[in-house]
């Protein structure tokens, strides 16, 4: 049997492009994209995908560990799965891209940019992802994009809501179902977005209608590297997913919810944070403290209370430069 992590990194491709065993079919669909059915019926179409940013490791190795049991027969799948390697070229570089984030060019935005590898690739993914989604009748539909977070922060593990519309398909806005899942594989956070974006699990959501997830799960580690241990609940989270074997303990502390509040831009190269590049995520400012300059535009702290999420000053001019949070009751999930 292929191993499927080493095959997406050589750009190989298997000898046969589908298979079986005695509990899944397989067909492999593009380099770092497999696709598994159980032969004997599903209850849910899942999408598990990690490496859309190269350099983020642990997540990578964690799908490749599940998929080599599920080929080799170690598990039962119970659930029709799409399991994606998002962006292999910058895998194999060590890199979170080559030249574009590949997490900002879903729901089209890949066309906004000059065409290069990411964009191509963003166009792929979408497309194969709808029709994953489109050959199954069933109505629940998940997708959880695992990432690994390029600087320490106060909650280890955490996730991060796609916007959606109030009341949008007649839905409520986030499933008490995936929550759950979340809050007892280990999630500590939970982030809601304000507004549309370019990231996989935003595509996933608005476009799919799937509910999605992407989930920060630590610190950016070299493949071999990784303290798999610390990505245990996680892990037991995705086994029982596919398996629909419960294998997670009771969540002992609330999850906290956050939203966003206001988007750090980048101007210009004169953009300057007015704090330490070191600060962890989730770390708490005070009303008026001052949160970056801009040549004349200053960033300042707007309500009593905000959290800072993802502060990099080194982005391209036009992009966010960090997301300022405010706490909100759990009650906000749900409209």
């Amino acid at each position: 049997m292929f191993d499927f992590l080493q095959m997406t990194l050589s750009g190989r491709e298997p000898q046969e492009h589908s298979g079986s065993n005695f509990n899944l079919r397989w067909r492999w669909l593009a380099q770092g994209v497999l696709e598994l059915e159980p032969l004997h019926g599903y209850w849910k179409s899942v999408v598990l995908s990690a490496g859309i940013h190269g350099n983020e490791t642990a997540p990578i190795e964690l799908l490749a560990a599940l998929v080599s049991d599920l080929l080799h027969g170690k598990r039962r799948l119970q659930v029709r799965l799409l399991v994606i390697f998002g962006n292999p070229a910058a895998m194999v570089n060590g890199e979170r891209y080559n030249q574009i984030d590949l997490n900002r060019l879903f729901s089209g935005r890949y066309a906004q940019f000059p065409a290069c590898a990411e964009t191509a690739r963003a166009e792929q993914l979408e497309q194969l992802v709808r029709d994953f989604y489109d050959q199954s009748n069933e109505s629940e539909r998940l997708h959880f994009d695992l990432h690994t977070a390029i600087r320490e922060s106060h909650h280890q593990r955490f996730g991060l809501l796609p916007y959606i519309d109030n009341g949008v398909y007649g839905r409520p806005l986030y499933s008490r179902r995936m929550l759950d899942w979340l809050h007892h594989s280990g999630i500590e956070a939970l982030v809601i977005n304000q507004a549309p974006s370019g990231t996989f699990s935003y595509f996933t959501s608005q476009h799919c209608q799937a509910d999605s997830c992407t989930l920060e799960l630590g610190k950016a580690q070299p493949f071999g590297q990784n303290d798999l241990n610390q990505f245990a609940l996680i892990n037991q989270g995705l086994i029982s997913l596919i398996t629909g074997i419960n294998m997670l303990p009771h969540a002992a502390e609330p999850i906290k919810v956050y939203r966003v509040t206001q988007e750090l831009k980048k101007i210009s190269e004169q953009f300057q944070l007015n704090f330490p590049e070191s600060v962890k995520n989730f770390t708490r400012f005070s009303a008026g403290d001052l949160l970056a300059r801009d040549g004349e535009i200053s960033y300042q702290v707007q309500q009593s209370e905000e959290w800072v999420l993802f502060p990099n000053a080194s982005v391209r001019p036009g992009l966010r430069a960090g997301l300022m949070l405010v706490q909100v009751p759990t009650d906000s999930l749900f409209g």
